[in-house]
């Protein structure tokens, strides 16, 4: 059954939600799931409609149809077509755990998402990637050539058609420009422990100053580098029994997790930029189900 999904943000006023459900009832829409939030600090209202179309209505249609009803209301919206696969593209640099826990949940159908390429500048996942028939391409990157890797970057995202990129533990820091570009369209994953533990070894020095809750932050990336609007965080319980490597076990497993909750939510169309924060909406009714089990 085709199943469609409208996301509005507009400033907050009587009559939104009115207007929206008597639009998609006119036009023979019926609404299957629902999730809507106002900001009082931000007067800023967001709301995401999942619903079928009983009489055919197509995406182009809705979308022209709707402009006037967001134009008398100032509103930034979007319909989508819920079985549409997002194209991704995936930078990693060592640390493999979060490249290949989104390569199995794609395998699987866990992630609606195409992965059209994976960036790297190593090699170290090479074999892996191309045995999974993704294009893999080694950018490396210095100080000296930054400039010209970031525009190398660009290019495969732009000749791919990527609507996302995902930071699965890329070890680079990216221009203010590129992440400008890319605003709302990097999401990035990293330990929960900044501030209090930066540099190198976070997790040694967590260990050492004997934390008892290991976590991890999901983010869109911004130029204030590790302090963009969180998508998604976890944490896992620890004791006095473990040892530092079991820290950098748990921490690769809670980041892996984390990191594919903030994508799901980003590929449904659930996460909404609010100023420094986001409004993030409960997954609708089957979201979860993959296309094979195992």
């Amino acid at each position: 059954m085709t199943r469609y999904c409208l996301t509005v943000t507009c400033p907050s006023r009587r009559g939104i939600v009115a207007a929206i459900s008597t639009f998609l009832a006119e036009h023979g829409c019926n609404i299957t799931d629902s999730a809507q939030f106002d900001d009082a600090e931000t007067n800023q209202f967001f709301m995401r409609i999942s619903f079928t179309p009983e009489d055919g209505a197509a995406l182009e249609a809705l979308t022209a149809d709707f402009a006037s009803i967001a134009d008398g209301m100032g509103m930034t919206y979007a319909f989508h077509d819920e079985s549409e696969k997002m194209k991704v593209v995936i930078m990693v640099s060592r640390f493999g755990h979060c490249l290949n826990d989104l390569l199995y949940r794609v395998k699987i159908g866990a992630l609606p998402v195409e992965i059209v390429a994976v960036i790297s500048n190593h090699m170290d996942y090479q074999k892996v990637v191309v045995n999974a028939d993704i294009p893999f391409h080694c950018i490396k990157v210095t100080k000296e050539n930054k400039p010209q890797a970031e525009a190398e970057i660009m290019k495969v995202v732009e000749d791919t058609g990527a609507e996302l990129i995902v930071l699965a533990r890329y070890m680079q820091i990216l221009s203010d420009e590129m992440c400008q570009k890319m605003s709302g369209r990097i999401i990035n994953i990293h330990h929960s422990f900044l501030p209090s533990f930066k540099g190198a070894n976070p997790y040694k020095q967590a260990f050492e100053r004997g934390v008892k809750l290991i976590g991890a932050t999901s983010h869109y990336v911004t130029a204030d580098l590790d302090e963009g609007p969180i998508i998604e965080q976890d944490i896992v319980r620890i004791t006095h029994a473990q040892s530092a490597s079991d820290y950098v076990s748990l921490g690769r497993d809670v980041e892996a997790s984390v990191l594919a909750r903030a994508i799901h939510a980003h590929v449904h169309h659930r996460a909404f930029l609010n100023g420094n924060k986001t409004v993030v909406f409960p997954a609708s009714p089957g979201s979860f189900s993959s296309e094979r089990m195992g």
